[in-house]
């Protein structure tokens, strides 16, 4: 499944919405370190769930830096990774309609829109 949509591939409709998922799974990718498909294989290994479940389960303990990329050693700005993250998750939400557009992401990157708080525990895609 890797950068494609969930929503996409159950329902067959594509908008800017699963471009904004993409985005985020992007995002993710560069704040993780790993491609989607041989992290994902490395989760599923692990017993864990789909880089966004998890990168979302240790946003909800408060520990979303956790996901950083090890290889970094820590050398990197806190604040900056916990932007790039949320801002991944927000992007990649399971509600179409609660991602912010592609500016909006933007936006909060470049740190001119405040963060969304997010649930603490990942919503049920409505698609299910």
């Amino acid at each position: 499944m890797g950068y494609m949509d969930p929503e996409l591939l159950l329902t067959g409709r594509a908008g800017p919405e699963s471009d904004v998922y993409s985005f985020g799974v992007v995002l993710l990718e560069v704040a993780c370190g790993r491609p989607p498909v041989v992290f994902a294989q490395e989760l599923e290994a692990q017993g864990k769930t789909r880089r966004v479940e998890w990168v979302w389960s240790l946003y909800g303990r408060g520990a979303v830096l956790e996901a950083a990329d090890e290889r970094m050693g820590g050398d990197f700005d806190a604040g900056e990774m916990e932007r790039v993250m949320v801002v991944g998750l927000a992007c990649a939400h399971p509600d179409c309609s609660l991602r912010p557009s592609i500016r909006q992401a933007m936006s909060m990157l470049q740190c001119e829109a405040t963060l969304p708080i997010l649930p603490a525990k990942m919503p049920t895609p409505k698609y299910l």
